[in-house]
């Protein structure tokens, strides 16, 4: 593969001059590749939403969104500044040149956040899927759960974000205890890769646990034990006690709530299941482990109305539609951005 040099450039003026660019000594740079074509994020709705709205939006904030949205992280306003600066060659650049060729092009410094970027979000989720599929699932056949907890706990979360870890460790017990309970041989683990994720269709905070878990346990050295049929209802009353007792330790609830959705006929703790995946099916597992880190909106699902400082948000089918005002959808997507970049934890014998 030819060799390439990349010297950084750092942001100064930059002036067109018909189709020649110019910096600050002066130098002639080359016009950008016909194969390589700038993403222009700032001629996007979305970013054309935020440029109009931010400065508003951090004055506004502690006066309108906190009891809804949880508190104004300051991480999550530097989240904002350095996404307004992406992909904009007048705010810095690279220029590659091929050591073999000559030809060179200008790429612009990228803001590498995830969750409220989409471009760098995007290329995290690809590298993710690939990563996770090529270095660290092993071939054996995997599920994916989805653990959802009732509407009634979800503010603990929202406004004590360093829970949600711990929300993560209780799915991963919860999926060991009851594998382990499905096999025979002794010392037997499972494996999980877990994702949490914050945001339902319309971006109301909505915590949950995407686990993409082996189908089976492994023993002994390197043997793995289909797991038979299960039942989910199981599974979730392990992951209910499991949540209950994690926030009756830190102090969040008390046992009278405890009590009470004990006796609720319909508990709001969930789990689902979906089928299958073979370990032949590389497509499969590659594509889930990008939804499990997906980001939390799609630009293709939004309008954004200037004249009136209006967001209209499509549901994922089509059929429904919501209309911000354009300062709270910054405050609803600004509730979704975790404090530096996420990780995803493996679990159990996936982590060997």
């Amino acid at each position: 593969m030819p060799s390439q040099n990349v010297s950084r450039m750092w942001p100064t003026p930059c002036f067109q001059a018909s189709n020649l660019s110019m910096n600050q000594t002066g130098e002639s740079m080359p016009e950008t590749s016909s194969g390589y074509r700038p993403r222009e994020p700032q001629n996007s709705p979305y970013y054309q939403c935020i440029e109009d709205h931010f400065e508003r939006f951090e004055q506004v904030y502690d006066d309108r969104f906190p009891k809804k949205y949880g508190f104004l992280r300051p991480y999550v306003m530097r989240v904002i500044y350095r996404y307004l600066d992406c992909g904009i060659l007048h705010n810095g650049f690279a220029r590659v040149r091929c050591g073999d060729c000559g030809h060179e092009y200008l790429l612009a410094f990228s803001c590498k956040r995830r969750h409220f970027c989409p471009s760098c979000h995007q290329k995290r989720v690809v590298e993710f899927g690939e990563w996770l599929c090529e270095e660290v699932l092993k071939a054996v056949p995997h599920r994916h759960f989805v653990f959802s907890i009732p509407k009634i706990l979800r503010r603990y979360f929202l406004y004590d974000r360093s829970l949600l870890s711990d929300l993560s460790r209780c799915g991963w017990e919860s999926l060991k205890v009851f594998f382990q309970g499905t096999t025979p041989e002794q010392n037997a683990i499972p494996g999980a890769v877990i994702a949490i994720q914050s945001f339902g269709d319309f971006l109301g905070f909505h915590p949950h646990l995407h686990i993409l878990g082996t189908d089976g346990c492994f023993y002994g050295e390197g043997m793995f034990r289909v797991a038979p049929s299960f039942e989910l209802k199981a599974l979730e009353e392990i992951f209910r006690h499991k949540v209950f007792k994690m926030l009756l330790a830190k102090e969040k609830t008390t046992e009278d709530l405890v009590d009470m959705l004990m006796k609720w006929r319909h508990s709001g703790f969930n789990v689902f299941c979906g089928p299958r995946i073979q370990p032949g099916d590389e497509e499969a597992m590659e594509n889930l482990a990008r939804y499990i880190v997906r980001a939390s909106f799609s630009q293709e699902r939004m309008s954004y109305i200037s004249e009136e400082s209006k967001v209209v948000y499509q549901s994922k089918d089509g059929k429904e539609e919501k209309v911000f005002d354009a300062l709270e959808w910054l405050a609803a997507m600004c509730s979704h951005v975790p404090y530096r970049d996420p990780e995803y934890p493996i679990e159990g014998y996936t982590s060997s």
